[in-house]
């Protein structure tokens, strides 16, 4: 089975998946844009602030590479946008958890305040929400693709109960007049 065959291309998830990765994608490219209109230096550490959070232009350059890949995670779709914002999420929780620890070292290179940290906590939840969205929870309704998947026997004998009903229901009509009523 392959990946892109394992949602339906019209499938209700597939746009939160679409919707929650392009939002966030485009907030970065956004913060990205606003860090190069201010003309910020490539790696200075002095604390400039853009929207309320530190910045300097290697932060933006990586927040609008990131915000790109969101975004075309978001155009193609599918599992494609949900996977993307899973690991886009999964890696916005790490880089949180890294810059706890770095805050006020020289390896703070990304120019990290708390706000930033609070910031990568929130949008990599955020992100990952979106990713994970009817993937990973207990109560998935039994058209979901990932039901599908955890439950290949039951799904089974559900797919080959529809098809009873549907070919019984596209039948010829056995034992009925065809004769309309006066």
């Amino acid at each position: 089975m392959k990946l892109r065959d394992e949602l339906p291309v019209d499938h209700r998830l597939a746009a939160v998946y679409r919707i929650g990765g392009g939002l966030c994608g485009a907030i970065l490219v956004t913060f990205g844009i606003l860090g190069f209109a201010n003309q910020l230096s490539f790696f200075n550490t002095s604390g400039d602030r853009i929207a309320g959070l530190s910045s300097n232009g290697l932060l933006s350059v990586i927040s609008l590479v990131v915000g790109a890949l969101l975004i075309a995670g978001a155009a193609v779709g599918g599992n494609v946008a949900s996977s993307v914002n899973m690991v886009v999420g999964a890696l916005f929780v790490l880089s949180g958890f890294v810059h706890i620890f770095i805050l006020d070292r020289s390896a703070n290179i990304l120019d990290f305040s708390m706000a930033n940290v609070i910031f990568s906590f929130v949008m990599g939840l955020l992100i990952l929400t979106f990713g994970m969205y009817g993937r990973v929870t207990g109560g998935l309704p039994h058209d979901n693709p990932y039901w599908r998947r955890r439950h290949p026997e039951q799904a089974a004998q559900e797919a080959a109960a529809a098809h009873r009903g549907a070919a019984a229901a596209s039948g010829p009509l056995r034992g009925r007049s065809t004769q309309t009523l006066r």
